[in-house]
Formats: C-alpha cells, sequence, structure tokens
C-alpha cells in the first residue's frame, strides 16, 4: 500500500483553483474491513477547518469514479462511519467501483450563519477542495487515469449540490440533488404547514380517512376557516395524503426558523396583529383563541440525559435542523408556577428579571406546567434561577404562521396565484424583502438559476412535508430556460411516489410510505453511466401540476421515471367488505417502467386500532412484470387495510443489494362480525 508520507507528498500542489486550500495533508491512512473492505485516507486543508473522508476500493473493484455526498447543513467528515445500515454510501459506493467522499463542510463555523464565514466556504468550496483532491489521491493510489466524480445531497444538500452545479466548472462531472426546496421553500413551506396544523386539528383523523385509498374529499365536513386552511396548504403544494404523519410531525425545522423570521423582520409581529390585511388583525379569526400570553415564574428547573441525538441519521434529511444549532446534548426543562392553556406549540419563554433578564428561550413543547427547552441554549439556562419572572409567550410563533401571505414572489412561482388578484398583484399586504432567497443563498452560494455546469438527475418525493414537490418542477424549469430544447441531453426529473422527505429507513408508518434511497442509488450509476459511457438514464417522470399538486399517471408504462408501479385488490376491488373469519384473496400487480426487474413483494395490513402488523411475502418470480395473490382472514372487525410493499432492481439482478427502488399500494377493507 501506498503509504501516508506517499500521499503527503502530493499535497503541496493541489489546489490553484483555490488557494484557500492549498495546502492539503494527510494524517490516517490505512485498510479497514467494515462494512466492506476498503482504504480510509482522512486529512484536511492547513490553515483551515475543512476535514475529508476517502474511502477508496480495492484496486480490482475501482472503476475510476467517486460520489460525494453534501449533508443538508456543514456536519462531520466521519459520518458515513456511524451507520452501517442497509444504505450505508462506503459499501454502496466500493460495490459500485467508487470511491466516497465526505467532508465537514468547511468546519463549524461554515454551518452557523452568523460567524461571518464567507457563505460559499460551506456552499460549495471545502467540497470542491475535496473532490480535486479526491482526484489527485486517486491517481496516486491507481495510476494516471481519469477520475469522474458525482456530487449528490438532499434538503439542505440539494441547494448546497445545486449551488455547486452552478458555480463550479470542472469539479464534477454530475450531480444528484434529491427532495429540493425552491428559493421560495424557507420559511413559507413551514409557515403554511403549521397554520393549516393548527386549524385543522381536531380533524385530522377524517382529512386522513378521505384521502386514504377508499375514501371520499369532497364528503368532509369542515368550518368555513378549516377548509379554507386545507385548500390554503394543499394549493401551496403540501400533499394531502401525507396528513398520515399529523401526530408526530411537528414544528419540524421551523423551530429553528421562526426566529430567524422575527429577527429579520423585527416590526412583523406587531404589526400582524394590529394592521389591517394580517390574521391577527381579525378580531374573529380563532388565532386569537389560540395566543397564549401567561405571566408566570420558574417553580423548578428541571434537566435529563437527552436521547434526542441518539437516533438521528448520519447526515440524515429529516434531522439536519437539529445539527445547526450549537451547544450540548442536554435536554433542559422547566417547570413553571402556573399551567398555561391554548395553542402550545412553538411558544417561546422571555425571562423578565434574574441574571438572565431579557432572554428569549426556544420551546419544544409543553406538557402541563413543564416547559422542554430547544437543545443549543445552555449559556441562557446556565442564567436562569427559580423564582425568575417569565412570560410563556406564543404570539410570534402563531403570527409567522401566514408569513407566506406577505411574502408573495414573481409569477414563476403559481402556487401563490391564490393571493394575487386578477392583474397579478398582491391581495395582501406584502414585507420589505422577501427572506426566502436570503436563506437559499446561504445553503448554495447563490440564489439558483439552471445554469448547470454538468449532467443532472433529480430526486423529488410526492409526499415530501417539508419540500413540497412542485419545487423540483421549478427547478426544471428553470434548467430549461438555460438549456432550451437540449435540455433533455443533461437533465432528468424523477418523482418518488409514496416516500417522504427522510431519507431514513425503516419508515415510521411501514404500511404508508417506502423508503427512496434505492432511487438515489440508481440515480448516481445511471448518472456514471450517462457521463462515462453515453447510456441514457431512465426518462423524466410524466406529470402535471395542478393548483399545486403534482399528479402522475397511473401505469409504469405512461409514468416513466424509475419507479415500479403497484396496484393492489382484495376480492378484485381497492375498497371491499368482508367477514371475520371469511378467506379473502390479495392479488398484487407490480410493473416496472423500464429496466429492471420486481424482487420483492410483501404485505402490511393495518388493523381498525391502528396497529401495523407485517404481512407475509408473496410467492413470484422476479420479472420486469409480476402478478401475485395470497389468501389472509381477517380476525376483527372494523375499517381494515392491506399495503403490499414492492421493490424492483434496476440493473436486473436479483442479488443486488444495492439499486431497489421501492413502492407499495393500498386497499381497504370494511370488516363485518
Amino acid at each position: 500500500m501506498i503509504g501516508r508520507e506517499a500521499l503527503a507528498q502530493i499535497a503541496p500542489s493541489t489546489d490553484s483553483a483555490d488557494p484557500m486550500f492549498g495546502e492539503p495533508f494527510v494524517d490516517l491512512d490505512e485498510l479497514r474491513d467494515a462494512p466492506v473492505p476498503h482504504r480510509y485516507v482522512h486529512g484536511g486543508f492547513a490553515g483551515t477547518d475543512t476535514r475529508f473522508s476517502f474511502y477508496f476500493p480495492p484496486a480490482e473493484r475501482y472503476e475510476g469514479r467517486f460520489f460525494q455526498h453534501a449533508t443538508p447543513v456543514p456536519q462531520s467528515e466521519n459520518l458515513a462511519q456511524e451507520n452501517f445500515g442497509e444504505y450505508n454510501p462506503i459499501a454502496f459506493s466500493v460495490d459500485s467501483g467508487a470511491c466516497f467522499v465526505e467532508t465537514n463542510g468547511g468546519g463549524p463555523d461554515a454551518a452557523n450563519p452568523f460567524s461571518g464565514m464567507d457563505q460559499t466556504i460551506g456552499a460549495y468550496r471545502a467540497n470542491a477542495a475535496a473532490a480535486r483532491f479526491a482526484r489527485q489521491v486517486a491517481q496516486e493510489i491507481f495510476g494516471e487515469h481519469r477520475v469522474y466524480g458525482y456530487l449528490y445531497g438532499g434538503s439542505g444538500g440539494a441547494y448546497r449540490t445545486i449551488g455547486s452545479a452552478e458555480n463550479t466548472e470542472g469539479v464534477w462531472d454530475g450531480f444528484v440533488p434529491y427532495v429540493p426546496g425552491s428559493p421560495m421553500a424557507i420559511p413559507n413551506v413551514f409557515a403554511v404547514r403549521m397554520h393549516a396544523q393548527r386549524i385543522l386539528r381536531d380533524v385530522f383523523p377524517a382529512i386522513v380517512d378521505a384521502y386514504d385509498v377508499g375514501g371520499d374529499p369532497d364528503a368532509l365536513d369542515l368550518t368555513p376557516e378549516q377548509a379554507d386552511a386545507l385548500a390554503e396548504v394543499t394549493r401551496m403544494g403540501f400533499p394531502p395524503r401525507s396528513w398520515f404523519g399529523h401526530r408526530t410531525m411537528g414544528m419540524h425545522a421551523f423551530s429553528v426558523l421562526y426566529p430567524g423570521i422575527i429577527a429579520a423582520d423585527p416590526g412583523y409581529a406587531e404589526d400582524f396583529w394590529r394592521l389591517e390585511g394580517y390574521l391577527g388583525a381579525d378580531p374573529t379569526a380563532s388565532v386569537h383563541r389560540d395566543r397564549v400570553q401567561l405571566p408566570t415564574k420558574v417553580a423548578e428547573l428541571l434537566s435529563e440525559t437527552s436521547t434526542r441525538g441518539e437516533d438521528l441519521v448520519a447526515g440524515g434529511v429529516d434531522e439536519s435542523f437539529l445539527h445547526s444549532a450549537d451547544g450540548g446534548t442536554e435536554a433542559s426543562a422547566i417547570r413553571l408556577s402556573d399551567m398555561p392553556d391554548g395553542w402550545m406549540l412553538g411558544a417561546q419563554l422571555t425571562v423578565l428579571s434574574g441574571a438572565a433578564s431579557g432572554a428569549v428561550i426556544r420551546l419544544s413543547g409543553v406538557d402541563g406546567d413543564v416547559v422542554a427547552i430547544e437543545p443549543g441554549q445552555e449559556e441562557t439556562l446556565a442564567g436562569l434561577a427559580v423564582g425568575d419572572d417569565v412570560v410563556l409567550d406564543n404570539s410570534s410563533f402563531l403570527a409567522a404562521q401566514t408569513y407566506h401571505r406577505h411574502q408573495v414572489p414573481g409569477p414563476e412561482y403559481a402556487v401563490w396565484d391564490q393571493f394575487r388578484d386578477g392583474d397579478g398583484a398582491p391581495l395582501l399586504p406584502q414585507r420589505g424583502m422577501l427572506l426566502g432567497p436570503m436563506f437559499t443563498q446561504h445553503a448554495a452560494g447563490s440564489v439558483p438559476t439552471g445554469r448547470i455546469s454538468g449532467k443532472m438527475i433529480v430526486v423529488a418525493c410526492l409526499l415530501d412535508r417539508e419540500a413540497f414537490p412542485w419545487q423540483a418542477d421549478w427547478y426544471r424549469a428553470r434548467v430549461e430556460e438555460h438549456l432550451g430544447e437540449t435540455a433533455d441531453d443533461d437533465f432528468r426529473l424523477w418523482y418518488i411516489d409514496n416516500a417522504l422527505h427522510g431519507d431514513d429507513d425503516p419508515q415510521e408508518f411501514p404500511a404508508r410510505s417506502v423508503a427512496y434511497v434505492g432511487a438515489l442509488e440508481v440515480a448516481l450509476r445511471q448518472l456514471a453511466a450517462w457521463v462515462e459511457d453515453g447510456v441514457e438514464p431512465s426518462p423524466t417522470t410524466s406529470y402535471e401540476i395542478v393548483d399545486g399538486q403534482v399528479v402522475i399517471p397511473e401505469t409504469a408504462r405512461e409514468r416513466g421515471g424509475v419507479q415500479p408501479v403497484a396496484t393492489v385488490t382484495v376480492d378484485g376491488a381497492m375498497s371491499t367488505h368482508a367477514r371475520v373469519g371469511e378467506p379473502v384473496t390479495v392479488r398484487a400487480e407490480v410493473e416496472v417502467p423500464g429496466e429492471g426487474i420486481v424482487v420483492e413483494v410483501l404485505d402490511v395490513v393495518t388493523a381498525a386500532d391502528g396497529s401495523e402488523t407485517l404481512g407475509g411475502s408473496f410467492e413470484f418470480t422476479p420479472a420486469r412484470r409480476v402478478v401475485a395473490e395470497r389468501t389472509i382472514v381477517f380476525a376483527e372487525p372494523g375499517a381494515h387495510f392491506v399495503s403490499v410493499r414492492v421493490a424492483s432492481q434496476a440493473q436486473g439482478s436479483a442479488s443486488d443489494p444495492h439499486a431497489r427502488v421501492k413502492n407499495l399500494a393500498r386497499a381497504r377493507v370494511v370488516v363485518e362480525g
């Protein structure tokens, strides 16, 4: 093995393209066996906080490429070593003939928008420097050769991937941004979602049932306010089928985003409660019923060891906002002298006396007289004492929930048409600036334009609650503006049905959603074949945008893309009746839209009480189209659902654990005693 000293010798001449990263170093170079045999190279760049990890395949498996992951926010360069589960990127890369590259994105200051660090470092420059050096190390290890590089990242990492594609030349050959937002995503998609969560909280079970198989949305019995809120959030792009997660959805990233709204627009909350055109100025709005302003005292300071970080997916897109806060792992709580009453989600605690006077403490939840503290506020809490006067207040959070109404962008954002008059002018008062592009520029290094420097495959999800699906189409339109009629030569967009925002597995509700990481693996492999060998990838999914919703065809042949399409019937129907103890036939039909074979068909049965039971696997022969049946019996009366989970392997290999694209289909069975 070429030693660390030999690798270090190539360092001084590396990055003339960016002198800040002109002195790379290698401080660890060793062979490792887990999760698969590979050569691990760790190092950084002198004079910077940027660090990298390279994971090289054995020589006999290396095919001259690397895959590089961009996390949603700059994190650790060792994330791939923390999770050796089904979707470990080291194993996938090695099995795909590639080196895997990851960095810390420039270090802790790059993750902090208030650090003063040049935002382009965390957006793309640190990753670009590592990519350039990875090429040199690969040539030192394997000899002179053309090294192809591919960058991918999701959510905030999608911004960083797109920013890299638009602001660099010759660093990477292709890109896979996934679950992307638009420049108007933050904070607006979270604001409108929180507004709906507040108003619809008592009718979510009915909404979930109405949008499930066999349900009828037109039969919903809603108040005018509830109907308006559901229509507003749906037109903004929230997928109504995704409300099944309402009980655990919470605030997500809005808990750390809405203070940024108030900081950037300090007069907004006051205007919201007093000026005409804002919801808070309407005396009939339920926002007044849900407002909490409780003067009280600190009765007790509580702390416990937090498990919040233990289950986080390393670099996962659904938890990235938790890594953006400074601080440790202590989960603190405060017992108040009084019991609050009202809409508690998003409340904050303002300290009026004592050493911490003037501090505003973000809360993650309220349970009776105990308020839980968002992590990352240890310094503030250190000054807090029993007996301090505080005010529990959710006024700013309630105001932020309709901020999207006062951020109407240009006409290319059609989901905002509901807030425009016939001439295209805003119907409601507008704030002095659009915050979305400011947030986006920090993540991407620039506001996306569609001027990509290499080939790109975008993967977006139709149940995405954090990056509404239409936003991938928004970016596709920007690329087409730039490339014109030749856009298809360099760009694809695949929509994945029944998949959420998070790139983790197992799913919280296995009968309702599937992981999409297998589609990412297909995208990376097809992207490499496209760039290196001219092999056309799977076509863009066929879809249309209707009132903010992405609508796709029913059949695999019409839909295109890369995901298998499944249908399931029980005794010949997608919604039917049965009797307790009576055998019924579950029939699954699965088809792959292009190349590939079906490799998995199994069912999950949801009982009337909501519990989910993994049923069994169907017997079938792997093929491009599969029809399989099995008989089941229901033991209890009530509304049951049968979900059939399927997977296809894109390259036609039933033994390959990678590049398995998943989907599901559901049937409703009303079981009578």
